[in-house]
């Protein structure tokens, strides 16, 4: 049994004081309905009406109206690096790959399609263990369920 249930979220911001805390990487970030490990070991149940993506600062709402504070956790990461970031920016995005754009860096997931790819683009791949946190996407939405069923990003444009 669950020692919490969360219904609902407020945003990185929308909250001062946490009464524990729960690192989720990228992918455990985006999802309805599951239980969540706070680093103290309380287990969590989270159940949102719909499908949610947990940014980095967010917090989970108990039933009694406390916050658990949601942090990204460190995961397999690709640095992107060169002389030509916005191009290789542009590249990444055209594929859909979430990133994050870090000053003189881009950070994706660990992909070897993509990260062979950028090299010969140029650019400088160094696999990184980080916390990641990539942009919303272009219209402000977030992730969509074309992330986790594979079919095409293209119906959000």
């Amino acid at each position: 049994m669950p020692d919490f249930l969360c219904q609902t979220v407020k945003t990185a911001g929308d909250w001062t004081v946490a009464l524990g805390r729960c690192e989720l990487n990228y992918d455990d970030r985006f999802f309805r309905r599951k239980i969540v490990t706070t680093t103290d070991n309380q287990s969590i149940l989270v159940d949102f009406p719909q499908v949610i993506s947990l940014n980095n600062g967010d917090a989970l709402v108990t039933s009694d109206g406390q916050c658990i504070a949601v942090h990204a956790a460190p995961e397999d990461l690709f640095a992107v690096t060169g002389p030509n970031l916005a191009q290789l920016a542009w590249h990444i995005g055209n594929r859909h790959t979430p990133c994050q754009i870090d000053g003189d860096r881009l950070l994706i997931l660990c992909d070897d399609v993509i990260g062979h790819m950028l090299g010969h683009l140029g650019a400088t791949v160094t696999k990184v263990v980080e916390p990641f946190t990539p942009e919303g996407g272009a219209y402000g939405h977030g992730r969509t369920h074309s992330h986790e069923h594979g079919h095409s990003a293209h119906h959000d444009h």
